[in-house]
């Protein structure tokens, strides 16, 4: 229980003790958060004169490592409320809403006024009188148009009972939070598929007359990826439904005292789209600390059918024939294949290089030409039906593969085994069932470029963000943006769906959830229009 300053104690001791018992009552993550906001403005006033660079680099560590625990808690609010689990906190006076929340006065209102009813709920009598308004104000946003706008729920109380009656409050992803869904939306966008940090997005919105503090805009994130995750395991459940998927992974540096630890960021990727399916696209995304096999081993723990893939080790124990879900077959990647081929004979970035010595592989050089016939070949065959493709891949490309491993094996044989090329040329000799699989099934692609595709988004992104703030953040990163990938193969706008789905997910049937999957939203929005 609070007390009032005329309730403490004089005694020093029992001063101690009551600020020793309130600590004590603080949880480790408000505790946590307290020490580093000391800790920063204990760094920012020790600074004097030019800022070092030392410095500065520890307080945005110092600063993202905040924005990660006050997301985390975040969600853990949010899913607790979606369970109907109750919340303690803390004794507190409560502050004025104009006190802690200051708009400018200059802000656009939007004004919706929810009908209120023509009858007594009571006791059914149609003799109401308004007393007032209970007006709920949410800030949102057009894109650079910033707008109030205002929930007004009439109350009437009834003449016969005297019962006062008022529509129910509207939904809030963000319990009692003022953030509208299209601000949200936004600021995830921003974020997973902009690549702007939230300091940087706190910062411009300052630009532009708005205040929402950076550990805020952390809780946002965090409670949207709660109220998102059932859409995210809808998606993934689609990914694994397919007959064949495409598998990746790309590195992602995580905070850590001394320096950056490498984890993973894993895709995987449904695309039909080249052998004429109409299962709409789709890719999944998990967060590891590391690139141990058995990661890849739990995300396809239920999963059977084809495997596209480059030759990661971690992959083998999937491909087992006694799994209990069923075997996985492994296709392998002919542009990885290629790629080892063309770095020893690519003739343009050497000459680029005007140190380096005009040296190719005439072996390298011969096998690339083969292999690009081959690509060319497939080209012309990408989106006909899995009985066309496997009628063409048997009468045109098929002896053009065999005519290649044949010249592969012979030239081999000539080179030594500590020669590049050599190794190059293993990289297919000692996978060939893998690499010929294509020839004897119309789904599986030539490539993996799909899931490449998927992760080159991260890859440039890196350079933005530089690092994630911690291994929950990682998976916040990974639900979200497999949100959003879902949306840009399926050719929505990532923003307009999260905005629209974010303010009726909780009004709309947990049986139909379905529904507002990217490619379904479509079809319903271009029906409407």
């Amino acid at each position: 229980m609070a007390k009032t300053p005329d309730e403490l104690p004089d005694d020093v001791d029992a001063l101690k003790a009551l600020l020793i018992d309130a600590y004590a009552r603080l949880s480790g993550a408000d505790a946590l958060i307290e020490h580093l906001q000391l800790e920063i403005e204990k760094m920012k006033r020790n600074m004097h004169g030019q800022r070092s660079e030392r410095s500065q680099c520890l307080i945005d560590q110092m600063e993202l490592q905040l924005e990660e625990l006050a997301a985390a808690r975040g969600e853990d609010v949010a899913k607790d409320e979606l369970a109907g689990k109750t919340i303690g906190v803390q004794a507190f006076v409560r502050r004025k809403p104009e006190q802690r929340r200051v708009f400018p006065e200059d802000l656009p209102h939007r004004r919706i006024v929810h009908p209120a009813p023509t009858s007594c709920p009571c006791c059914g009598g149609t003799r109401l009188s308004k007393l007032g308004e209970v007006v709920t104000k949410t800030l949102d946003v057009i894109p650079r148009q910033w707008f109030l706008t205002e929930h007004v729920r009439e109350k009437f109380s009834c003449r016969h009972c005297e019962t006062i009656t008022e529509p129910p409050a509207p939904f809030h992803v963000i319990s009692r939070g003022y953030a509208g869904p299209s601000l949200l939306a936004m600021i995830l966008v921003e974020k997973y598929a902009n690549h702007q940090p939230l300091n940087r997005q706190s910062e411009q919105y300052e630009r532009e007359g708005i205040t929402i503090p950076v550990s805020t805009m952390a809780d946002h994130v965090g409670a949207c990826t709660a109220v998102l995750m059932p859409i995210y395991e809808l998606i993934k459940a689609h990914v694994f439904a397919a007959d064949r998927i495409h598998g990746d992974d790309t590195t992602v540096p995580v905070l850590a005292k001394t320096k950056t630890r490498i984890a993973r960021l894993w895709t995987y990727v449904r695309d039909d789209q080249p052998f004429g399916g109409k299962d709409p696209p789709a890719a999944v995304y998990f967060y590891s600390p590391d690139r141990r096999g058995e990661h890849p081993g739990e995300h396809l723990a239920k999963y059977s059918g084809i495997l596209q893939a480059d030759a990661y080790a971690g992959f083998k124990g999937i491909y087992r024939a006694e799994r209990e879900a069923g075997p996985i077959v492994e296709a392998a990647c002919w542009a990885h294949g290629r790629r080892k081929l063309f770095e020893l004979a690519d003739i343009a970035s050497k000459l680029r290089d005007s140190k380096k010595r005009l040296v190719i592989s005439p072996i390298a050089y011969e096998a690339v030409q083969k292999i690009d016939a081959i690509f060319a070949a497939e080209r012309a065959i990408r989106g006909l039906s899995i009985e066309e493709r496997l009628a063409a891949r048997q009468c045109d490309i098929a002896p053009m593969v065999q005519n290649l491993l044949a010249w592969m094996t012979a030239e081999r044989a000539k080179l030594s085994s500590a020669s590049d090329t050599a190794k190059a040329l293993d990289y297919m000799l000692t996978r060939t069932e893998a690499f010929t699989r294509f020839l004897n099934d119309g789904r599986i692609c030539l490539t993996n470029n799909a899931a490449e595709r998927a992760l080159r988004g991260i890859a440039l992104g890196r350079k933005s963000w530089l690092f994630v703030g911690s291994d929950r953040g990682g998976d916040r990163a990974a639900v979200i943006l497999s949100m959003i990938q879902t949306c840009k193969m399926n050719d929505v706008d990532p923003q307009a769906w999260l905005a629209d789905i974010l303010g009726r997910i909780a009004d709309h049937k947990i049986t139909d959830l379905a529904s507002l999957l990217p490619w379904n939203w479509r079809r319903e929005i271009r029906q409407a229009a």
